[in-house]
């Protein structure tokens, strides 16, 4: 296998249920292995990860195939919490319509960090992250969320007017990281905010 990349579908034993897919490289499969708890490599961040490191949401290998060409695995484990980043116990919770098929295209891969960013507000306030800046904000309160928000988005005005470009960057990557936040906050899904926009779209 070398350095190249594996899909691996993580598949939580008794059940069957299919929990996710991820991606591991040689040096991951051999921690995989050694340590029986699932490690991939990340290919936004460019580095391996833990499964359940930091979330506690850790999976216990059971079973390791792989299929007749080699090139995909099948991982069998103990499922310990939820799989999915979003809360949700498998990644695949979300039934295709005919309708979704254009956008589910068009998402590609740069709108996950969104989901990804998404995901780990929410286990920072879940595990009451100490050292946390997303949970000491929520502790303050939804007041000083929208304050914090109102504050960015003032900042990238400023930004966009007097401003380089990169500085412009910066500030919109503030302004978006208080509005998940915000999202979080009310419990409202990134899936709720892209039906909204595909509605207007039509």
């Amino acid at each position: 296998m070398d350095n190249k990349l594996i899909p691996a579908i993580i598949q939580e034993q008794g059940t069957g249920q299919v929990l996710m897919l991820a991606y591991m490289n040689e040096e991951s499969l051999r921690r995989s292995i050694e340590t029986g708890t699932t490690w991939f490599w990340s290919r936004s961040r460019k580095k391996l990860w833990n499964k359940g490191e930091t979330s506690g949401n850790i999976q216990k290998i059971k079973e390791i195939k792989y299929d007749c060409d080699g090139d995909t695995l099948l991982v069998t484990v103990e499922q310990i919490g939820n799989a999915c980043h979003t809360g949700n116990k498998s990644c695949f919770y979300r039934t295709l319509k005919k309708e979704n098929i254009k956008e589910l295209a068009l998402k590609g891969e740069s709108s996950k960090i969104l989901e990804e960013i998404y995901g780990v507000l929410k286990q920072r306030i879940r595990e009451k992250a100490p050292n946390s800046y997303t949970y000491s904000l929520h502790k303050k309160g939804l007041d000083e969320i929208i304050k914090k928000f109102g504050e960015e988005s003032i900042e990238v005005v400023l930004s966009a007017k007097h401003q380089r470009k990169e500085d412009l960057i910066y500030e919109i990557g503030d302004l978006l990281y208080h509005l998940l936040l915000l999202l979080v906050e009310k419990k409202v899904s990134l899936e709720e905010i892209y039906n909204e926009l595909e509605s207007r779209r039509k």
